[in-house]
């Protein structure tokens, strides 16, 4: 069955220029990616700055068109312009600044803007926004201004936004980069409820391992190429293959490497920090009992 989106043999690349504005040559920043991503899936992409991965985000709801290869939005090819509208109903795309999301004064205003823009009737924006805005645990703020709020409530309104619009797949691109904890934490319990309880696709690019950890698969992208693509478990297990890539792994996943070295029998696949706290009360159990 295919996936919500496809990628066939994707290559992106852009020109150079000098100060002249001659092209001086090619910089290639995707090469050859295959993906398949299923519905109601939760995928977690992976890489340091500069690897690709904002740039394979902008591919999955026709913001970027590839240079070759093909990208498939449920079966719609991203270069058909006549199908563009389609495309973004069914993925929609959440940036890591919500400031540079939210156009109006007020909120529930803000997460209407689109739907009046699009001509949908009153009662059904009053429907969805207030749904919306349930739905991210926003609804008692919906006549406040957004500026007053945090970042992360900031954040939600702007998910909001997309929620509203009814996009079947759910694109966010460092959602949580410019959050204090509490508010990553906000969001990705945000993530996890739209993904399980309301079966949205969600494809989250992140640089916080543990917020990978949670996602049902992770691709590691590493110069514009697809290094890893498993479940977070196997993904995290390869410690020095994403050391060597300059990625981390979870707390958790890094202690139990540390005991490994020091010559404990820790497992490799660890990656939270219940089933760490489980191990070491077990090693120290097993330690007492001999």
């Amino acid at each position: 069955m295919e996936g919500i989106i496809n990628t066939e043999n994707l290559i992106f690349e852009y020109s150079i220029y000098d100060e002249n504005g001659d092209e001086t040559g090619k910089n290639r920043v995707l090469e050859n990616i295959t993906l398949d991503i299923k519905e109601g899936g939760f995928v977690a992409v992976l890489g340091h700055n500069g690897s690709g991965k904002s740039t394979l985000a902008k591919h999955f709801n026709g913001i970027l068109l590839p240079t070759e290869g093909k990208v498939l939005i449920d079966g719609i090819d991203s270069t058909d312009e006549s199908r563009i509208y389609d495309i973004r109903q069914t993925v929609g795309m959440v940036f890591q600044n919500p400031d540079n999301q939210i156009v109006a004064t007020i909120v529930e205003e803000d997460v209407a803007f689109a739907l009046e823009n699009l001509g949908v009737e009153p009662k059904e924006i009053r429907r969805r926004v207030d749904e919306a805005l349930k739905i991210v645990d926003m609804y008692h703020y919906r006549e406040h201004a957004p500026h007053q709020l945090s970042g992360g409530q900031k954040q939600r309104i702007a998910i909001a936004g997309i929620i509203a619009m009814r996009p079947r797949c759910i694109v966010m691109d460092e959602p949580t980069a410019m959050l204090d904890p509490k508010g990553r934490k906000e969001i990705m319990a945000t993530i996890k409820a739209l993904n399980k309880e309301h079966g949205i696709t969600v494809i989250l690019i992140t640089h916080y391992m543990e917020e990978a950890a949670q996602a049902d698969r992770v691709i590691v992208i590493d110069k514009g190429k697809i290094l890893l693509d498993d479940v977070p478990k196997k993904i995290f297990s390869e410690v020095e293959l994403l050391k060597s890539v300059g990625l981390d792994v979870p707390q958790a996943t890094e202690l139990m490497y540390d005991l490994r070295k020091s010559g404990v029998d820790a497992p490799s696949d660890i990656i939270d920090v219940d089933e760490c706290a489980e191990f070491l009360f077990r090693l120290l159990s097993d330690k007492e009992q001999k």
